[in-house]
């Protein structure tokens, strides 16, 4: 188990960081915004754009590890958003719920964890992963979240505004384009090569840093707007949504991998495996933003973040572990 957390530890040391000196005023607020400029539109690009250029093609177009995603998060959506309408919440904040159970922080801090693990392998199943969650769960939840009184019309804005996100985010193009890169055996001029490196580089210490600053600059809000900020007394939503996410979703993949194998749809144990740690991983930071844009409860989705990624740090590990 120590050879695990000797990788997994920096990781979330790295968030632990972010969040502590964000909280302790070591770091201005307003520095987080820039942070995440660097991190959205330079460094994180070209690591996706390098883990692109060596992804394995056959994972990439097989359609049992599209499928068997595809499924999971479809599933895990319409699962967290009748749980939440049964707790007496409206569909924005259902909505928000479910995007927060069924969409894991693979961008910021699963590519380069899954990287430090198995190295390039793993490049492929996560790509797809991202490109599902980016394009279609955010996509689905978005314009769910308009059901709650906002007409067709809604419906129509909101996945108008979730579609032109997902054209506005360099991620997937950095993807396809590194996956271009590949497919043509195509390299970079070298001084260009070299910058790339650099930047891709800086991008999973910065990432994962800014990671933090962003649940603790949701949690000081929250502590502002609320007293006390974390009450002993959480909302069984709340801990329903958390556990959705860090135990549910792992299990509800692995189970339709097995169920993909075993019908013989050519879907690979290693890509099986690569999926569930995906899912095993805490909530996407930025869709506490997302819910914010949209007006769902903000405190609720950075709490669930908060607790999904400090309690990941053992969970994800002991799977990590029991997944040898």
């Amino acid at each position: 188990m120590l050879d695990v957390f000797s990788v997994t530890f920096p990781f979330f040391a790295l968030v632990l960081a972010g969040f502590l000196a964000t909280t302790q005023k070591m770091m201005p607020a307003d520095a987080i915004p820039g942070l995440n400029i660097f991190v959205l539109y330079f460094a994180l690009p070209c690591m996706l754009f390098r883990f692109g250029t060596h992804a394995q093609l056959d994972q990439l177009l097989n359609p049992a590890v599209f499928l068997t995603y595809f499924v999971g998060a479809c599933l895990m959506v319409t699962l967290a958003i009748c749980l939440s309408l049964h707790f007496g919440l409206g569909w924005n904040n259902a909505s928000f719920g479910a995007l927060v159970a069924a969409f894991p922080n693979t961008g910021f801090m699963g590519v380069p964890l899954l990287l430090a693990l198995f190295g390039l392998s793993a490049a492929g199943t996560a790509i797809v992963t991202i490109t599902i969650d980016m394009v279609f769960t955010t996509s689905l939840c978005i314009a769910l979240s308009r059901l709650e009184g906002a007409g067709v019309h809604g419906i129509r804005v909101a996945l108008q505004r979730a579609l032109k996100g997902v054209v506005m985010n360099p991620m997937p193009w950095a993807i396809g384009v590194g996956v271009f890169f590949c497919a043509f055996d195509l390299k970079l001029f070298a001084p260009i090569d070299k910058t790339v490196q650099l930047l891709g580089d800086a991008a999973s210490p910065t990432a994962l840093f800014t990671v933090g600053a962003v649940l603790a600059r949701s949690w000081l809000n929250s502590r502002d707007q609320s007293a006390p900020p974390f009450k002993h007394h959480v909302s069984l939503d709340y801990w329903t949504v958390s556990i959705l996410k860090l135990l549910v979703h792992p299990l509800l993949i692995y189970c339709l991998g097995q169920c993909a194998i075993r019908i013989g749809l050519g879907l690979e144990a290693g890509s099986l495996k690569i999926m569930v740690l995906i899912a095993a991983l805490p909530s996407a930071s930025n869709v506490v933003m997302l819910s914010q844009r949209y007006g769902a409860d903000n405190e609720r989705i950075a709490k669930i973040i908060l607790f999904t990624t400090a309690v990941a740090f053992l969970s994800f590990s002991t799977l990590v572990k029991v997944y040898e």
